[in-house]
């Protein structure tokens, strides 16, 4: 059935195309009169048409235009390939394929998945930062400079929780970016792209800082450990871990995410946390982060209700706000350290919390194996608790 309507389409288009070629061929036509021999008489009391005389080049080039001719040279492509076993799928069942099968078992495979994603370089010996989803699953990938010129990327290590990850090449004398600071950024500033979207190279956008501390859940990436700089220059696919510049061409981001479901909402990952995580990648190869193993909450009165109405809890929420801590992990560091169900979490390691995200932050921010302290309300008392942060289960 499948081969006769390919039969049938190759037939559509094969009509098609003749159509569209006759079709062509009558609107180029030239009337006949037009193309007689017989010279055609221009009046002599027409003057040539007094187009303006030419300008010389414009110098001058704006903001944007200076900050990509300085960041693009140091922006990469990044091609990945990676290999994913699996069996073939239902096109590969029909009578035409299982013939060349001696049985009815599925019909093994080996797919060679391709990605093409951006990145910036570091240092003039070739270290670059891109996104951990651009070179997952592979140690090497290909790197493409600027001026074309391709090297064999190496991949020192990646990490999930930020998506952050370190890629060497064996090259000197690199361009390289500069660094800005995203923690003094302000909504409303100047917000410039570079990368290499859907594969168009050295590709440049601009916009605004929309919005700043976007949590991992508002951007649809719960799992992530990162508050995302927003921005509605263009960010489409290949243009993950490409930078975001301000208007000085200084990196402040790597661009990292889009939401499907909408248009001008792009992400980024804030260089802060971008560097740091690099740094431990390029020292350990890996990172760390700091784990007290506690489910919690942002407690607001709505949410207080509900959850005492429909008791999904064993205990009565008794604050309208405030963060909550719904449960702790069996033999975590939280466990070890006294936490319990019920209690209100209020201060972490000397910083006042109101925000799940913010008691994430801190203790992000913390040292795993050294004593943080955690000031929560329990039983409409405070408590004072002493907890040594683990190292973020792998598994």
């Amino acid at each position: 059935m499948r081969i006769k309507q390919l039969f049938v389409s190759v037939g559509l288009l094969i009509l098609g195309g003749g159509l569209g070629l006759w079709g062509s061929r009558y609107l180029m036509q030239t009337p006949q009169e037009l193309t007689s021999e017989t010279p055609t008489v221009v009046p002599s009391n027409l003057k040539p048409f007094p187009f303006p005389a030419k300008s010389s080049p414009q110098t001058n080039s704006n903001f944007i235009a200076k900050v990509a001719q300085k960041v693009g040279p140091a922006v990469v492509r990044i091609d990945a390939t990676r290999e994913v076993s699996g069996q073939m799928g239902e096109n590969f069942e029909h009578p035409f394929f299982r013939r060349f099968f001696d049985d009815e078992s599925p019909i093994p495979r080996e797919q060679i998945e391709r990605g093409t994603g951006s990145g910036f370089i570091l240092t003039p010996d070739g270290k670059l930062l891109t996104n951990a989803h651009v070179v997952d699953g592979t140690k090497e990938v290909k790197v493409t400079l600027n001026d074309g010129q391709v090297y064999k990327g190496k991949v020192l290590g990646t990490d999930s929780m930020t998506d952050v990850a370190v890629v060497k090449i064996e090259a000197e004398n690199l361009p390289t970016v500069d660094i800005g600071n995203a923690e003094q950024l302000n909504p409303g500033e100047w917000a410039i792209a570079i990368g290499n979207p859907l594969g168009l190279d050295n590709t440049v956008t601009v916009g605004i800082i929309s919005a700043l501390s976007r949590s991992s859940s508002e951007v649809g990436v719960p799992d992530k450990r990162v508050r995302f700089i927003q921005t509605d220059a263009a960010i489409n696919p290949g243009n993950s871990g490409g930078p975001l510049l301000n208007a000085q061409g200084q990196v402040v981001g790597i661009n990292t995410a889009i939401r499907a479901d909408a248009q001008g909402l792009g992400f980024a990952i804030p260089i802060e946390t971008a560097q740091r995580v690099a740094n431990q990648l390029l020292i350990d190869g890996k990172a760390d982060h700091p784990y007290l193993g506690i489910h919690m909450i942002t407690l607001n009165p709505e949410l207080r209700k509900e959850l005492n109405q429909e008791k999904q809890l064993p205990f009565k929420v008794t604050e309208n706000e405030g963060v909550l801590v719904v449960r702790v992990v069996d033999g975590s560091p939280a466990q070890k350290g006294g936490f319990e169900q019920g209690d209100i979490i209020l201060k972490v390691g000397g910083q006042p919390v109101s925000k799940a995200v913010e008691v994430q932050e801190q203790v992000e921010l913390s040292t795993i194996g050294e004593t943080l302290a955690v000031e929560v309300m329990r039983e409409s008392k405070p408590v004072t608790l002493k907890v040594s942060p683990g190292s973020f289960p792998t598994k």
